[in-house]
């Protein structure tokens, strides 16, 4: 299979246009939503897979920019031990691209038992998971054909942000999530770089997925990417948490791919960088910084219209796109069919 075939590189592409539709349309409905809430003093996000890393953003996003913590869910303690817990001043939130999972469906239904808020984020508005809900913002982003999921992660990483700069009241944060979809513009022209470089790890068969902060959340969606379409055992880490035990395990010619844009986490994982890189470590690198482009043997660079920085809040957002691409040219490297990775399906329902 060509990548010219490929509905999963046609999507990567689509996105920059979709979520500047998206944001036309769902900003003003966001700020509606947000000004209807009864008071809360957290979130409560139920998600799984692609969407429980959207969830983990919002920790970051939600928290920093508004104050309030999020907590993610535990929908087994519903599904499996029937112990819910006490949603006492949450909003509930659920997120998911199909909006077709029983679990997820059932933290919301015990939040509507406990007369909590429920908010859902789908894709499909007439899914179980939005008739449950109190309010749902739709992604609007249409059908995702390929079974991995990349445009409605990267539409719900863009709700989620909507989300935290309404309730922040920062215009300046509201203005900075208007110019996202030229960022991503920007950054998908350099993607055809990532086709000669791919075929370098053809054979690679684990790496470790290395971010930090808002970019904890990427780190993890790479490495997903990396094992549903090229079946590589990527392990995601917190450069923090890799420090605490896991690095006494990478070896010389290892492969560490790095996601470090400019911002507060950059100086930690430069540290980091250089260190693996004394240690032999081949490091595959997604930055907006040349100093860190060039610790590199694969850069993957971020851009901005302007070579403006991008703000680091919404980084995880553009740099998921380098890696989407990274996952698409190595599957087709190693002959693999990245719209239809073996044994997973498009529609997971787990109880």
């Amino acid at each position: 299979m060509t990548s010219r075939t490929s509905q999963l590189e046609q999507e990567i592409a689509s996105q920059p246009a979709l979520i500047a539709a998206m944001l036309e349309r769902e900003l003003p409905h966001v700020a509606a939503i947000c000004a209807a809430l009864p008071p809360f003093d957290y979130a409560l996000i139920a998600a799984r897979g692609s969407s429980d890393h959207a969830a983990l953003y919002a920790k970051y996003a939600w928290a920093a920019l508004d104050g309030r913590p999020v907590a993610l869910a535990a929908p087994s303690l519903l599904t499996l031990y029937d112990a819910p817990p006490r949603m006492n001043g949450a909003l509930v939130v659920g997120i998911s691209q199909s909006g077709q999972s029983p679990d997820i469906v059932a933290v919301l239904a015990e939040a509507q038992r406990q007369r909590r808020p429920t908010l859902a984020v789908t894709n499909d508005p007439t899914s179980p998971l939005a008739a449950v809900a109190d309010a749902v913002i739709a992604l609007g982003v249409g059908p995702e054909r390929s079974v991995a999921a990349t445009k409605t992660y990267t539409a719900e990483l863009a709700v989620m942000a909507a989300i935290a700069a309404t309730l922040s009241g920062s215009r300046e944060r509201l203005a900075e999530l208007r110019a996202l979809p030229d960022a991503l513009a920007a950054t998908l022209a350099l993607s055809d770089a990532v086709a000669a470089r791919a075929e370098r790890y053809r054979y690679l068969d684990r790496c470790v997925v290395i971010g930090r902060g808002y970019n904890y959340a990427t780190a993890f969606e790479l490495a997903l990417k990396l094992k549903e379409l090229t079946y590589v055992m990527a392990i995601p880490y917190s450069s923090a948490d890799f420090r605490h035990g896991p690095i006494a395990a990478a070896d010389r010619g290892d492969a560490a791919l790095l996601v470090m844009p400019s911002g507060r986490a950059f100086d930690d994982l430069l540290v980091l960088a250089h260190d693996l890189r004394a240690m032999g470590l081949e490091l595959l690198v997604i930055s907006d910084a040349a100093e860190a482009l060039e610790l590199a043997t694969t850069p993957l660079a971020l851009a901005a219209p302007g070579n403006a920085p991008i703000a680091e809040w919404l980084s995880p957002i553009v740099a998921t796109l380098p890696g989407q691409t990274l996952a698409l040219r190595l599957a087709l490297a190693r002959g693999l069919d990245p719209d239809a990775p073996r044994t997973i399906q498009k529609v997971t329902r787990t109880r």
